[in-house]
């Protein structure tokens, strides 16, 4: 490794399961690369919900874990057999371990070469909506084909995924209805592309969906909380409705049985990002939708604040206490 990069360098981890006593701002050593992978400098990562899932126990890690899931950098080292990207090459990807100085990461992956100076700004831009914007984008189009006229039930409206659900569905000509707890956070879903506003803390849910919708129902809903909205979400669908559930803020759905789809025909799914990217036409597909729709500033990417990597700790607790709208991001030192 070149005498440039250091043996050591600053990362989050976390050493347990538990509250936030666990996470931990420490050196940990640098990764050496194989011949076919990238050494990659942080300078961006995006703070994702999933961490404290990991933090908890809810999905098993080995232990300690280097938290983290995407970033933007640029290329420090590369591997003898690696040919399609060059030191100095700026770039964004999805991965583990982000919550780093350095990152190693496979040549061919989930990661796109970002153009030549590419600005402070757009490295920021880019972190913050790379795992969102192609989750957005992903379950638009393929979980739930959203269709002009449909009626889109989004949950956690104004959070990172919220606020790209509600700009795209109004992109497609069909009609967002954004579920928040505060009016603030509903006023900033309107902004975004919010058609119809429900206030989860102050207003019956079901009952406000059945009223925007004539008693029908919705097409179909994005769910993110879990638990705590699964029963609501399956009555506010209406008949051959799509049920696309992909978070667990709430804790975990309980088993049910399969027959309680059948009196409306409900489809159930509980999709990721990472099946819908899994060839590189797809992700190639994905990843120029992204840009090209940020670029043309079509979509509008809300960073809520940008932390320094030793204060995640301070973000875990603002992403968790659901007061915040839109990403957070860590920007790592340099």
């Amino acid at each position: 490794m070149s005498r440039d990069i250091p043996e050591t360098q600053k990362v989050v981890l976390i050493d347990g399961v538990g509250g936030y006593d666990v996470i931990k701002y420490e050196d940990y050593p640098v990764p050496l690369i194989s011949d076919k992978e990238l050494l990659i400098k942080n300078k961006y990562a995006g703070v994702n919900y999933i961490e404290s899932y990991f933090r908890k126990g809810l999905y098993p890690c080995e232990k300690p874990y280097v938290l983290g899931r995407e970033a933007t950098g640029t290329v420090v080292a590369k591997g003898k057999d690696v040919n399609n990207f060059q030191i100095g090459d700026q770039v964004a990807y999805i991965s583990n371990s982000t919550f780093a100085q350095y990152t190693k990461f496979p040549s061919e992956g989930t990661i796109m070469r970002l153009p030549k100076c590419t600005s402070d700004e757009k490295m920021k831009l880019y972190a913050a909506g790379l795992l969102q914007a192609l989750t957005a984008l992903s379950f638009t189009n393929e979980a739930y084909h959203v269709k002009k006229g449909d009626y889109i039930l989004i949950y956690a409206a104004a959070g990172g995924v919220g606020l790209i659900l509600n700009q795209l569905v109004k992109m497609k000509g069909a009609h967002a209805i954004a579920v928040a707890s505060t009016d603030e956070k509903l006023e900033t879903a309107k902004k975004y592309g919010a058609e119809y506003l429900i206030n989860s803390s102050k207003e019956d849910v079901l009952a406000r969906v059945l009223e925007i919708t004539n008693g029908e129902g919705v097409d179909s809903c994005f769910d993110s909380i879990g638990k705590d909205t699964f029963e609501t979400t399956l009555a506010a669908l209406k008949r051959k409705g799509v049920f696309v559930s992909f978070g667990n803020a709430s804790g975990l759905i309980p088993p049910l049985s399969i027959t309680r789809l059948s009196p409306k025909n409900i489809t159930l799914l509980r999709p990721q990002l990472y099946a819908y990217i899994t060839d590189h036409e797809e992700w190639v597909y994905y990843t120029d939708k992204f840009v090209d729709l940020v670029d043309s500033k079509k979509l509008n990417i809300k960073i809520y604040k940008t932390y320094a990597l030793k204060d995640y700790k301070v973000a875990a607790a603002d992403i968790e206490s659901r007061k915040t709208t839109g990403k957070l991001v860590l920007e790592i030192p340099q």
